[in-house]
C-alpha cells in the first residue's frame, strides 16, 4: 500500500484506523506515514495527522522517534489547524522529553493569546500548559491571568479547559 495515496483516497474513521494500523506494522511504514504528516500538501498532512493520532493511541511506542517532528510542526507558520490540533492531542498523551518543554510552553501561550487560533488548538494548548505546570508551577500565575482576561470572549471548549487551570493553586513564594 502506498500510504500517501491511501490517505488521499478516502476520508473516514475506519479508513484512518486501517491506515494507522498498517503504518504501525513496521518502522519503515510508520516513517512513510510521518512523512505524509510533515508534508506541505495541506490535504495530505491534514488527513495524515488524523491517522497519526489513531496510531499514537494504539501504538504509542512508534511515536517516540517523532516527538521532535510533532513539536516542529507546531512551530510552522500558517500550519494546518488539523495538524496542530492532532499534534497537541498526541503530545498531551505522551511523555514529553524535557528538552521540548520550553518550546511547547512558548507555542501554547502563543496559541491561547492569538484570537484567530482554532478553538480545539486553544483547548489542547491549555491542557498542555496544565500538564507542564506540574513541572513548572511558576507559569500558573501568568496562565491564570491570560485565562481570566480572555475567558468571557472564548468558546465553551476553552472555558472548560480554563476552569480546570483556574482551580489550581498558585504557590506563594
Amino acid at each position: 500500500m502506498n500510504i500517501a495515496e491511501a490517505i488521499l483516497e478516502k476520508y473516514s474513521t475506519n479508513h484512518a484506523i486501517a491506515i494507522a494500523t498498517y503504518a504501525a506494522s513496521s518502522k519503515a511504514r510508520f516513517k512513510e506515514l510521518m512523512a505524509c504528516f510533515a508534508s506541505n500538501d495541506y490535504r495530505l498532512s491534514q488527513r495524515a495527522s488524523w491517522c497519526v493520532n489513531w496510531a499514537a493511541k494504539k501504538y504509542p511506542q512508534m511515536l517516540e522517534p517523532y516527538i521532535d517532528l510533532l513539536v516542529e510542526r507546531l512551530q510552522m507558520p500558517n500550519a494546518n489547524a488539523s495538524v496542530q490540533r492532532n499534534a497537541l492531542k498526541i503530545l498531551n498523551d505522551t511523555n514529553i522529553p524535557k528538552q521540548h518543554h520550553g518550546n511547547l510552553m512558548t507555542i501554547c501561550f502563543a496559541f491561547i493569546e492569538e484570537p484567530k487560533t482554532a478553538t480545539a488548538v486553544k483547548a489542547f494548548s491549555l491542557h498542555m500548559l496544565r500538564k507542564l505546570s506540574k513541572f513548572y508551577p511558576e507559569i500558573l500565575p501568568e496562565l491564570q491571568l491570560i485565562i481570566e482576561d480572555r475567558i468571557n470572549n472564548e468558546t465553551p471548549a476553552f472555558k472548560s479547559a480554563a476552569k480546570q487551570i483556574l482551580k489550581l493553586k498558585v504557590k506563594k513564594i
